[in-house]
């Protein structure tokens, strides 16, 4: 393989397969990226065997074809080092030269037969969706994904199509969120997401996508790139029996006033208590050190006597920065019962702090 490359678009590739390797044990081929130049294109994967990556460029100047593997972290480190402009990439003795002027680099190979397979999307069901819908949605509720629980399926989301609508949900155990828009689909499917894919699919997908599936993967495939991840096997939560049913008491409140006033408070602590009274709204810190913070805004709600919640900051503040609207509900029964906070078709279920 020889080939010269323009630094900006190597290193761009190259930056967009960090998250797909190995990096804790750089003996793994999983630690490295594979190549291939054919048909005067330039082809990279990286893969840490549960989330995949693909991309191809014909942005190159073939001198001569082949394929070979790399440690990806270095190689980038390599290629950012080096100035603006062509560089050269060359195979020689099971070794990759990297070369710019005076410059020369080279790094160890593995054989790049063993690199492992990716699934293809061909001959797969496929899932009809606007790219911008799932998007926007995952990203409303990545937040309220769980990270290290032992029950698997809560380190994931569920995508769980329906014949005229999707439902995305997401749960930590102390809150949910769900996502639900329209669509048209012949057959129903449910199935679960890690978080680390789609954290990746949020960075790496802007424009139309299409969304393939079997019984392990899924697989995302754009003009620019080609994407998989394993599934997560397992039973997601029944969330739709923890959305409260009925709604004693229903406000729509302004965002920015309630992320000022929560943000003061959490100068001093994370947990916060809310109380509403008729023409005020108070915020509270609950905290054991003996430290106070106290705020209120001006707001009509309508209580004839006060109505008291304590939550952790970070649910209410995570919902609110994944919403676009200025203002948003919060349905209330009881103060330790279960509240919803909703934007349009954005719904998150909190568990109060019982206080």
């Amino acid at each position: 393989m020889k080939i010269t490359i323009s630094k900006s678009i190597i290193e761009n590739i190259l930056v967009h397969a960090q998250p797909f390797l190995e990096k804790k044990d750089t003996s793994q081929i999983t630690s490295h990226v594979f190549l291939n130049v054919s048909n005067s294109k330039l082809t990279l994967k990286a893969t840490d065997y549960e989330i995949g990556f693909l991309v191809s460029t014909d942005n190159i100047n073939t001198m001569q074809e082949g394929s070979v593997t790399a440690n990806g972290k270095k190689f980038l480190d390599i290629v950012r080092i080096l100035k603006d402009g062509e560089i050269n990439l060359e195979v020689k003795n099971d070794m990759l030269y990297i070369s710019q002027s005076h410059s020369n680099f080279k790094l160890p190979t593995f054989s790049y037969t063993e690199f492992p397979e990716f699934p293809s999307y061909e001959a797969k069901a496929r899932i009809s969706i606007d790219s911008h819908s799932l998007i926007e949605s995952l990203k409303k509720i990545t937040p309220a994904i769980d990270t290290n629980n032992p029950k698997f399926e809560l380190n994931g989301a569920l995508i769980d199509i329906k014949q005229e609508s999707i439902n995305f949900a997401s749960t930590d155990t102390r809150r949910l969120a769900v996502v639900n828009i329209a669509n048209q689909s012949a057959s129903e499917l449910s199935i679960i997401l890690p978080k680390k894919a789609i954290i990746e699919i949020q960075k790496l997908f802007f424009d139309d996508i299409e969304l393939y599936y079997d019984e392990t993967n899924l697989i995302i495939h754009s003009e620019q790139y080609t994407f998989f991840t394993k599934l997560i096997n397992g039973k997601f939560p029944e969330y739709s029996r923890i959305i409260p049913k009925e709604i004693a008491h229903t406000l729509v409140l302004p965002k920015a006033l309630m992320i000022e006033s929560i943000k003061q408070i959490t100068t001093i602590s994370t947990d916060v208590k809310i109380t509403f009274v008729n023409d005020t709204i108070i915020f509270e810190s609950l905290s054991d050190d003996n430290i106070e913070a106290k705020t209120e805004i001006n707001f009509t709600t309508h209580f004839s006597e006060p109505f008291t919640i304590a939550i952790n900051s970070k649910y209410l503040l995570d919902f609110l920065n994944s919403i676009h609207s200025s203002e948003f509900v919060i349905g209330l029964n009881e103060g330790n019962l279960p509240f919803i906070l909703s934007d349009g078709n954005f719904k998150t279920v909190v568990m109060p702090i019982v206080i």
